[in-house]
């Protein structure tokens, strides 16, 4: 899978397991906890957050990329299945937040991806998400409720879905 780049300073690689802590102490951040949404029951516990990254990397049917910004790991973006049908999710620290990583991240992960129709599920608060969603191509499909561990409440979601090819 090697490195793809922009010009721009974001690229995406594979991940290694040395991007782990960082992506660890990421997603600690009450903001972003808040925003995602639907997150693990306690971020706190890293040897859950372990575990489970343990088995994203090695479970081949994930694809799995570090996203990383000037050099320096930005957040991670992945494709697998849920429901029945291939999404993406993304995450990215909140010290990246709009400086259009995400979006330039989604940009150059989307092509990797033959599956369409593809699908992305946003907090419909999370509107920051679901602008970078919509910059890539990706519409308002339907609508979901889940409870949020990082919440504390029922939270309804917005499912978005990418028909076919990349955005220009």
């Amino acid at each position: 899978m090697g490195v793809q780049t922009n010009g721009e300073g974001v690229l995406l690689r594979e991940v290694k397991e040395s991007d782990l802590p960082i992506l660890f102490e990421q997603q600690l951040d009450p903001a972003a906890n808040y925003m995602a949404a639907f997150t693990s029951k306690d971020p706190s516990d890293k040897m859950a957050f372990l575990t489970h990254w343990k088995n994203i990397l090695s479970n081949r049917d994930i694809l799995k990329m570090t996203i990383i910004h000037n050099g320096c790991v930005a957040g991670s973006i992945l494709k697998f299945e849920q429901f029945g049908n291939p999404e993406v999710c993304y995450w990215i620290g909140k010290q990246y937040w709009g400086k259009g990583i995400a979006t330039e991240a989604l940009l150059h992960f989307l092509p990797k991806i033959k599956a369409r129709p593809l699908y992305a599920r946003a907090a419909k608060d999370n509107l920051a998400s679901i602008k970078v969603l919509e910059k890539c191509g990706f519409e308002r499909f339907d609508e979901d409720k889940g409870y949020s561990h990082a919440r504390g409440e029922v939270v309804e979601e917005f499912i978005l879905k990418l028909e076919s090819g990349n955005p220009s």
